[in-house]
């Protein structure tokens, strides 16, 4: 049993306390007092090595990451295809894959069949078979006898819970790389608006990440209200679950706007969705929105019962058509301001076709210098079809007699919030 120095003061004699100390400290394990571990930095001349990315800006050992998202928005889709990337070394999401890595699935909200039919859509999708993932790729769907990372003891404080240790036997026993334990709140069994104890649960994860030099992934739910993509503070519960994690992304459905603007059939726009960095804290966000498509995929599973069988969902890249390529909010916005604005003689710009000087494509081909004149027509024509631009009479003082003429819905602007 394990002495302090309280003991040996008991015991009489303080003139060989220190050494008495020294023993005990040896006896015990610990051999010299705590410290914090601290380094000259003069000194400290040894390479640095690189951090491990794993997967694009997405996944780094050491490291937690998260993926904010409504229900029903396709989150477990992506992970389920960026952890077959790592699994099988291929670039399938259009991520850098910088290692094969060994994954672990946990699904603690999908029973063990759903959680494989979820799988094998994205496997028959991007045509990888079962050999290819043998040994690389281990699925989890432990349900409640799994317990909680941590959970609240007989006198409401939070403890450490059965789910650590299991899930850390587990990494050791199959060498595992990559964690996603999806959802976080399923993780737990704490108060989820309690900062204090959602900083604990952050902390083991990191600390796990760390010990076991692997990259841990929590995909989040959000709180209650509207789309706002890249803002990692609509997540569910305590700021300190954005907080602790360092690479948290947001998921988000195409809206109505964007798909408008690309060309997308109203029907057809929840099937796309787009992430943007919500706090990437260790490398610079991305500049744009990462653009995927929601697929669907039969199985091939039917019974008597059940001819048809399932049609699972998995994800694949998607890209705005060229003619949309690059044309931000901001941009747009600006572009839509100067055709709002008009001519300096008072002129509107037009979107007939025989325009030459109020040339409405040429405002377009001004502020996305890339464009040519046939996209530049396209996105003014698209513009007029949805009502972003409105045509209207006004009496032209230079031709002197009434024209038709561009004005700008406002209420239609991309990135307005109602």
């Amino acid at each position: 049993m394990a002495r302090d120095a309280n003991d040996i003061l008991r015991e009489g004699g303080e003139a060989d306390l220190r050494e008495k100390i020294d023993r005990t400290r040896q006896a015990n394990g610990s051999g010299r007092e705590p410290d914090l571990g601290e380094w000259d930095a003069g000194g400290d001349t040894d390479t640095i090595p690189p951090r491990q990315w794993l997967l694009g800006n997405v996944f780094c050992r050491r490291f937690v990451s998260s993926l904010i998202a409504e229900g029903g928005t396709g989150k477990t889709a992506l992970r389920i295809a960026q952890a077959l990337a790592l699994a099988t070394g291929r670039n399938l999401t259009e991520e850098f894959v910088f290692q094969r890595c060994r994954v672990l699935l946990v699904s603690l909200e999908d029973d063990r069949d759903e959680l494989r039919r979820r799988v094998k859509a994205a496997m028959l999708h991007h045509g990888i078979s079962e050999a290819e993932v043998k040994d690389w790729l281990f699925l989890a769907a432990p349900g409640g006898r799994a317990g909680k990372l941590m959970a609240l003891d007989a006198k409401g404080q939070p403890r450490v819970s059965g789910l650590a240790e299991t899930l850390k036997r587990t990494i050791q026993r199959r060498k595992i790389d990559f964690v996603c334990l999806d959802p976080f709140v399923k993780t737990h069994g704490l108060t989820e608006n309690d900062n204090n104890q959602m900083d604990q649960v952050i902390e083991l994860l990191a600390n796990l990440a760390v010990e076991m030099n692997i990259a841990i992934d929590v995909p989040h739910h959000t709180a209650k209200g509207g789309a706002n993509p890249g803002n990692a503070d609509r997540g569910r519960g305590a700021s300190a679950i954005k907080d602790g994690a360092r690479l948290v992304y947001a998921l988000t459905t195409m809206s109505q706007d964007e798909a408008e603007r690309f060309g997308v059939p109203l029907a057809d726009r929840r099937l796309h969705i787009r992430v943007d960095s919500g706090k990437v804290n260790i490398t610079p966000p991305a500049a744009a929105a990462k653009w995927f498509k929601l697929v669907g995929v039969p199985l091939g599973n039917g019974n008597y019962l059940y001819p048809a069988g399932d049609n699972l969902q998995t994800v694949e890249p998607w890209r705005a058509p060229e003619t949309w390529g690059g044309l931000t909010d901001d941009l747009v916005n600006e572009i839509l301001t100067d055709i709002d604005s008009g001519m300096p003689d008072g002129e509107r710009y037009s979107d007939a076709g025989a325009a030459t000087t109020r040339a409405a494509w040429k405002v377009v081909q001004k502020h996305a210098t890339k464009k040519t004149e046939k996209q530049c027509r396209e996105i003014v024509a698209a513009w007029v079809k949805t009502g972003l631009l409105l045509k209207e009479t006004y009496h032209s003082q230079v031709a002197r007699k009434d024209r038709e003429g561009l004005h700008v819905d406002d209420m239609k602007r991309p990135g307005r919030i109602a």
